[in-house]
Order: structure tokens, then C-alpha cells, then sequence
């Protein structure tokens, strides 16, 4: 295994400018998932540490330390923190490595820079933004404005740690509110940095604190919390209902959900050069591990192209080498937790139970270094009714299905309860927009596989999102408030 310098680890909650112990005393443990060794014991947060966050969150919050400063003041205090960020990028690029078993040339070359970038975009985007006026008669003057929601909770996920929390947390405090990170219980590291990096660069206190722990004690906290008036949630279909029913339970707080995804890629009968389809393909089905919730993991292809395209792919994927996520040339790091690993390997097993040919890889690889690595697989004869076809996998597993009319791939595409993203590979421009038209998703990449950048809206339809969207403007609107505020005019 390659080694690197190991960063120091902060493994306590940030709460209200500090670091602290869990109220209960108690700590899980984090792991290396290329080695299955600890990496470090962490604060364990529950419901007395949420209630402890949001107390100084929304103290913050009422007295507006943060949320009645002038936009151009929040400005400049962001672009600090992104400044801090960027003068950490190693050390925090190697903590997702580690934590996450990311590949480190994916979190030094692209997350942290995407990290930078957000924090900055939010940022001069704050005194860039302006309320309206209503068109009145002379005898009154109608303002819409927005005004900061509140005290906001993010809830984000593990396959991209400081990226994920960063699309919420940069447009939250933009906006002017406080903030309670709930980092998954399997990457809470480069969040807690994060937070100390911003209380340095000149955060108020109070304002963004990271309360790590379990989902069913910390997670559920945040999500009944009375004092809560917003939940953003990263993560499964299944947890994002959770947070709905916590949202019914409590205060009818307003929720955001990005959830899981089943995306296709469809190629058509008229493609652009399938050498560079083929690297789009490999690219959307195992970027990550496969552990995105846009990963392609339906590959649906006109059956005329279906046989030079597969060539190209299986020619081409030795080049995806599985290995330390710490060594450069590594392009797929491990599973993130062995519980994750037998799910991945069950589906292949699923798959081959079903009828399904394994063309390449199938099953797990570099067992003696103890990490949770599974060989890039791609399965032929798949039909989309099969469960790896139907449900989300989250690992390195691409099914390919033919299709023989325009109208059936459409059809095959959208036959899914997901609706995240999609792309779709064609020479025709008439052809290009019927079909990203009539994709049932909320992002579709033509002739490329892509989330688009800052400036766009990312979220899905159907189970795959729910009442908001990370990036764009969107986001940034997403956590105010709108108010009418009426005046009479008398002459």
C-alpha cells in the first residue's frame, strides 16, 4: 500500500465555536475501508448534542451575528472560508480519501476544487441577488423580499463527504442562517475540519456546527427538533421518507430531499465516435466506486450498435484500475464498509440468479489487504424487470439492455421509480432534444455524462428528489423565506 502523511484527526462535535465531547460520553469508530483497520474514535452525537447545536444555532440566528450582517459582509467572510479551504486542500482531500476510500487524485484534482468553487459562487452570488416590486397602483407599494429561513439542518451522505456538505452549507449561510451538520456516521472527519477552518477564517460562532453520530439517534433528533425550520437531506429513498415523517411529526419544518437514482444511458442508433461513448460509459458507471446516486448504471443501447460499443467498453475497462485509494494511478478505491460490500456482492449474485452473463469482472478483488474492493462488473442479457436493473446498487455493476425503436428506449429509460439523471448519445440534434425532452429526469447530459456545473439546479423527479434542488441560484432561494410586505400610500 502507498503511504502517505497522515493528518491529524478532529474527532469531536463543533458546537457554537467549540469542540466537545458527546453529551453521553460515547464515540464510534471510523475505518479505513481499503484496509478494514480504525482510523479514529469519534464523538458519538445524540439528541442532547443536536438540542445543544440548535440552541446555539438559533441564539446566532436571533441576535444577527450572522443573519442581519450586510450581504457584502457575509461575502467577504465566505470567500474567506473559501480561502481556508483551499490553503487545507491536501489535508482535507486526504482525510475523504482515507475515510471514504476515495481515490486521492479524485479529492485533490476535482471535490476540493468543486469545494473552492461553491463557497466562492455562493458567495459573490450574495450581494448579486434582489428582491422584486409588485406592479402597483400609486396608491400602494408591494416589496417581495426574501429573508433568511432560519436555523437549517443538513443531513449529508458519505460518497462525497466535504463536496456534499459544502452544496448545502455555502448557499445556507449565504442566505444568512445558522447551520447543523449531521455528517453520515461513516465520514465525519473533513465536516468537523471544516467547521474549525470557518470559525478561524471569521464565522460567528453559532452559526455552523457539526454534530456527528448515528442516523436513527443524531439524524432523527435533528429531523423532530421543534426549533429546526429546515432539514436538507443527501442520502437513500428510504431515509429521505424517514425525514418527511420526522418533518409531519414535529413542526412541519420544510424538507429537501436528493435520494437515489437508477440514471441510463442511452445510447442511439446514430452515435457520435463510439471510442469516446465507450469512455463516457465507463465514466458514468464507476466514477466514484459507482457510489453516486447519478452513477449510469443502465447502459440501453440500439441493438445495432450494441455489439461495437460493448467491444469498445470491455477493451477499455482494464484501464479502471481497483486499488489504494491513496496511490495516484488508482481510478476505484473500495466499498465503504463491509456491510456495503455484501450488499454489492449480493446484487451480482442476484444478477446471475436471474439470468443475467457476466462479461466482465463479478466478484470481489485484492482481498489480502483486507479492504472492501469489488472488480468493475458489467452484465449482458439483462432485462429491465431484473432487480439489478430495477433497484440501486450503489457499486461498480453496469447492466446493458438493448432496445430497437427510439420509442422503446424512452420507455425503458423512464420505467423506473427514480428520476435523478440521464444521458443520452446521438449524432442527430432533432433526435438530441425529443429525447432528453422526454427523459423523465432532472438532469440529462447529452453526448457526455454530466451533473452540470455551480450554475445548475441538480435534483431528480420521482423518488429520486423532493421539494428542492443543491446548486444554481435554486439553492440559494431554497433557504429563504418569501414576504409580501404592503404599504398604503395616502396622498
Amino acid at each position: 500500500m502507498v503511504t502517505a502523511a497522515r493528518p491529524t484527526f478532529r474527532t469531536q462535535a463543533f458546537i457554537d465555536g467549540a469542540f466537545r465531547d458527546a453529551a453521553s460520553g460515547e464515540t464510534f469508530a471510523t475505518e479505513n475501508p481499503a484496509t478494514g483497520q480504525v482510523l479514529a474514535h469519534v464523538a458519538a452525537g445524540g439528541a442532547a448534542d443536536i438540542d445543544a447545536a440548535v440552541q446555539a444555532a438559533r441564539r446566532a440566528f436571533d441576535d444577527g451575528r450572522w443573519s442581519r450582517l450586510a450581504p457584502a459582509d457575509r461575502k467577504k467572510v465566505l470567500l474567506r472560508v473559501a480561502d481556508a479551504i483551499e490553503a487545507n486542500l491536501d489535508e482535507l482531500a486526504t482525510l475523504d480519501a482515507l475515510e471514504a476510500g476515495k481515490p486521492i487524485t479524485d479529492c485533490r484534482d476535482v471535490d476540493l476544487p468543486d469545494t473552492v468553487k461553491t463557497f466562492r459562487w455562493y458567495a459573490e452570488a450574495i450581494d448579486k441577488v434582489f428582491d422584486a416590486v409588485a406592479p402597483t397602483g400609486p396608491d400602494a407599494l408591494g416589496l417581495i423580499i426574501r429573508e433568511p429561513i432560519g436555523v437549517v439542518g443538513a443531513v449529508v451522505p458519505w460518497n462525497f463527504p466535504l463536496l456534499m456538505a459544502t452544496w448545502k452549507v455555502a448557499p445556507a449561510l449565504a442566505a444568512g442562517n445558522s447551520v447543523i451538520v449531521k455528517p453520515s456516521k461513516l465520514t465525519s472527519l473533513s465536516a468537523i475540519r471544516l467547521a474549525e477552518l470557518a470559525s478561524e477564517a471569521g464565522l460567528p460562532d453559532g452559526v455552523l456546527n457539526v454534530v456527528p453520530g448515528p442516523g436513527g439517534t443524531a439524524g432523527a433528533a435533528l429531523g423532530r427538533h421543534m426549533d429546526v425550520d429546515m432539514v436538507t437531506f443527501t442520502g437513500s429513498t428510504e431515509v429521505g421518507r424517514l425525514f418527511l415523517g420526522y418533518a409531519a411529526e414535529s413542526n412541519l419544518k420544510q424538507i429537501t430531499l436528493e435520494c437515489g437514482g437508477k440514471s441510463p444511458q442511452v445510447v442511439l442508433a446514430e452515435p457520435p465516435d463510439l471510442d469516446d461513448v465507450a469512455d463516457q460509459v465507463l465514466f458514468a458507471a464507476l466514477m466514484n466506486q459507482a457510489e453516486n446516486c447519478s452513477c449510469g448504471s443502465r447502459l440501453l443501447v440500439h441493438r445495432s450498435v450494441q455489439e461495437p460499443l460493448l467491444e469498445r467498453v470491455l477493451a477499455k475497462l482494464p484501464a479502471w484500475t481497483v486499488g489504494d485509494p491513496m496511490d495516484p494511478a488508482t481510478k476505484l478505491g473500495p466499498m465503504i464498509e463491509r456491510p456495503h460490500l455484501d450488499k454489492v456482492l449480493g446484487y451480482i449474485a442476484t444478477g446471475r440468479s436471474e439470468g443475467a452473463r457476466v462479461l466482465a469482472g463479478g466478484g470481489r478483488t485484492l482481498e489480502e489487504t483486507g479492504g472492501y474492493f469489488v472488480a468493475p462488473t458489467i452484465f449482458g442479457d439483462v432485462a429491465n424487470s431484473m432487480r439489478i436493473a430495477r433497484e440501486e446498487i450503489f457499486g461498480p455493476v453496469l447492466s446493458v439492455i438493448p432496445f430497437d425503436s427510439e420509442e422503446e428506449g424512452i420507455r425503458l429509460a423512464n420505467e423506473t421509480s427514480y428520476g435523478l439523471a440521464a444521458s443520452l448519445y446521438t449524432r442527430d440534434l432533432d433526435a438530441a432534444f425529443r429525447v432528453a425532452r422526454a427523459l423523465r429526469a432532472g438532469t440529462v447530459g447529452v453526448n457526455a455524462y454530466s451533473e452540470g456545473d455551480i450554475t445548475t439546479p441538480f435534483g431528480g423527479y420521482k423518488e429520486s428528489g423532493f421539494g428542492g434542488r443543491d446548486k444554481g441560484l435554486e439553492a440559494l432561494e431554497q433557504y429563504t423565506e418569501k414576504k409580501t410586505i404592503w404599504v398604503t400610500l395616502r396622498a
